[in-house]
């Protein structure tokens, strides 16, 4: 997913400026304008350790609420920089959004060069000198790959797409924010759509190429119960649901939304988990503008066993209450 938003000329020369000078120690980058804009430039206090830079110098910029970029000097040799995107929960979803799928462009736009790592973070915490101590010790547990098993995995990932005969197609939001989803999963979505018989679309994410994809599933549920059963417990999911059911003596099939997103453990799911909540406008508007598809009611939960048949019955059909009416009290003496 990439935004289209692209660097600005502030932001060049400032980097090269950063670039210029070892007193600098950090940069701090923003969105402003459809533009990624040079927000501050850190100068180091002279001899001081990286913590120390990063309580006194970094620290006051780290808000609870609000997305930034943080480049910092971190490493005595090439490539000395590491890139953070920094996206805390309580952030604005657009701002979410925004920066997640622009970290690349940021990176590419300066130069990839430089910079020996790149990481998101969700927290303050993360980036405090603990913060990227435990980061460090996370990234050591794995070795990493040589360039020619990197090659080798492309390779393989290459063939066997080919061999699938996977594609994807980019789905434009707005004239700067596209998401990349595959054709199976239009197809699927189209075929839900179509009045074919097929009741369940299930989507998720590839973390790796961030583009969404079909969950092979042969099933048909026949009720909420059935359906709650092949809703993975374990991983996030988007799921399209046509509810055949009668209620009162009457038929009727809405189209259901659901967005589960089960609490893992681990920096990696929580980096993992956070991709969703950015895509799931992308994949309802796409299933709208692609399927024709609106649910007439979304339903959003953590966990699979939050929901249940007769919670989802109340929602689609809520009791109407019977107002009595206000019976005038009699006049005395009539």
């Amino acid at each position: 997913m990439q935004s289209g938003i692209s660097a600005s000329q502030e932001l060049v020369s400032q980097f090269s400026d950063f670039l210029a000078s070892e007193s600098h120690f950090g940069l701090l980058v923003t969105i402003a304008s459809e533009k990624l804009q040079p927000l501050q430039l850190l100068t180091a206090s002279s001899g001081a350790a990286f913590a120390d830079n990063v309580n006194s110098l970094l620290k006051p910029h780290i808000k609870p609420n609000e997305a930034l970029y943080v480049i910092l000097r971190r490493y005595p040799s090439s490539p000395a920089l590491v890139g953070v995107t920094y996206v805390p929960d309580a952030a604005p979803v657009r701002q979410k959004m925004l920066f997640a799928s622009t970290e690349r462009t940021l990176v590419r736009e300066l130069g990839t060069e430089h910079f020996r790592e790149t990481f998101f973070a969700t927290s303050p915490e993360e980036l405090t000198p603990a913060g990227f101590d435990r980061h460090d010790a996370h990234s050591a547990v794995e070795a990493p790959l040589t360039e020619e098993e990197r090659s080798l995995g492309a390779v393989r990932k290459a063939e066997q797409e080919a061999g699938q005969g996977t594609g994807t197609r980019e789905i434009h939001l707005s004239q700067n924010l596209a998401t990349p989803i595959a054709e199976k999963a239009l197809d699927a979505l189209k075929e839900l759509g179509s009045g074919s018989g097929r009741s369940l679309v299930m989507l998720k994410i590839n973390p790796q190429t961030e583009s969404v994809e079909l969950v092979p599933e042969d099933s048909n549920p026949s009720s909420i119960s059935e359906l709650l059963q092949v809703i993975s417990s374990t991983e996030p999911r988007f799921t399209f649901y046509r509810f055949n059911h009668t209620h009162n003596g009457e038929e009727s099939s809405p189209l259901l939304f659901f967005y589960t997103c089960p609490a893992s453990p681990g920096t990696k799911a929580i980096k993992f988990r956070m991709m969703y909540p950015l895509m799931k406008r992308a994949v309802l508007a796409a299933a709208e503008k692609e399927a024709h598809l609106k649910p007439v009611k979304r339903f959003e939960v953590e966990e699979v066993d939050e929901l249940g048949e007769a919670a989802v019955l109340e929602e689609l059909h809520p009791k109407v209450e019977v107002k009595k009416a206000f019976g005038r009290p009699k006049r005395p003496g009539r």
